[in-house]
């Protein structure tokens, strides 16, 4: 997603500065790729790595906007608590201390997800969280650490909450990226037992960078806040198989696991805030998402 935002930025105009540090969580190569592309629109990028505090020396602090993007997403049974809490607690402090040294900034904007809610997100920003994954609790820590900022009146920021973010230069472990992938090449999509009854606020990734978009227009009224941005339409997981299938017109097969621990029932993006403030509106459906990311892997991949 922080591809697609750099463009976007660079696009209306502004000048974009882009820091990843390549981690080993999914293949580099794809993650060069993206770059590459990001690059082509006059995007700069940096190799820091946040939780080293490092490049807090190295960096220019002529800032307007920070959009913290950087983090160890997802679950996973195999990324330890101690990882989570480098990437998503760490170096969002080390970014805070940089950004509180900046007397330019306009805006912090934090990227969290639903994931803090717990096993049902479908409530307002009010309700308090129950998360019940490492990394729903890291990225509950790493908010938490922002607002405190703001609080404290050492910096702007709020914090956006994301639901199930999908579309072209997806992650390749997502599961949607997955079974594109594994019906056009013939191969089995591991699948968590009862997934296909899940439900979701399945948000396209051009609605989702419209949304942060919006927070340059009204950062004064966005300080301190938490917003949910995402789809208002709850869809299950078995119907964006569905419409894979058709439109590859293939049958998927699924290789059943266990379920996973951490996984999220049910998710449904209460955005009346998000509405009233940034004028925010998901116009994406599922089924026309979902056309955008075969015809982007196809393009890329097939």
């Amino acid at each position: 997603m922080g591809s697609h935002l750099c463009e976007f930025l660079a696009s209306s105009g502004h000048e974009v500065v882009a820091i990843d540090c390549l981690t080993d969580y999914y293949d580099k190569g794809l993650k060069i790729k993206n770059m590459e592309e990001v690059k082509k629109s006059g995007v700069g990028f940096y190799g820091f790595d946040l939780a080293e505090r490092g490049f807090i020396e190295q960096m220019s602090s002529d800032f307007e906007y920070i959009y913290h993007l950087a983090a160890q997403p997802g679950i996973s049974e195999k990324v330890s608590l101690e990882t989570y809490i480098r990437n998503n607690v760490v170096a969002t402090q080390n970014l805070l201390e940089f950004a509180e040294s900046i007397g330019s900034l306009k805006l912090f904007v934090n990227i969290c997800t639903s994931s803090v809610y717990g096993l049902v997100a479908t409530a307002p920003e009010t309700d308090a969280p129950a998360p019940v994954s490492f990394y729903g609790v890291s990225k509950l820590a790493g908010e938490q650490l922002v607002l405190s900022g703001a609080r404290q009146g050492k910096l702007a920021a709020c914090s956006v909450r994301l639901y199930s973010v999908y579309g072209p230069r997806e992650r390749p472990e997502k599961f949607y990226y997955k079974l594109i992938k594994n019906i056009i090449d013939g191969e089995a999509t591991p699948f968590f037992e009862g997934s296909e009854n899940h439900s979701r606020s399945f948000t396209y990734v051009g609605d989702v960078v419209e949304g942060l978009g919006l927070l340059m227009e009204s950062s004064e009224r966005c300080v301190g806040e938490v917003l949910n941005m995402g789809s208002d339409r709850e869809v299950k997981v078995s119907e964006g198989i569905r419409i894979i299938e058709e439109a590859l017109g293939q049958k998927a097969r699924l290789d059943m696991r266990p379920a996973r621990t951490g996984d999220q029932l049910q998710t449904r993006a209460v955005i009346d805030k998000a509405r009233g403030l940034l004028g925010y509106e998901p116009k994406v459906e599922l089924k026309d998402g979902l056309l955008e990311q075969i015809k982007w892997y196809k393009e890329n991949f097939d």
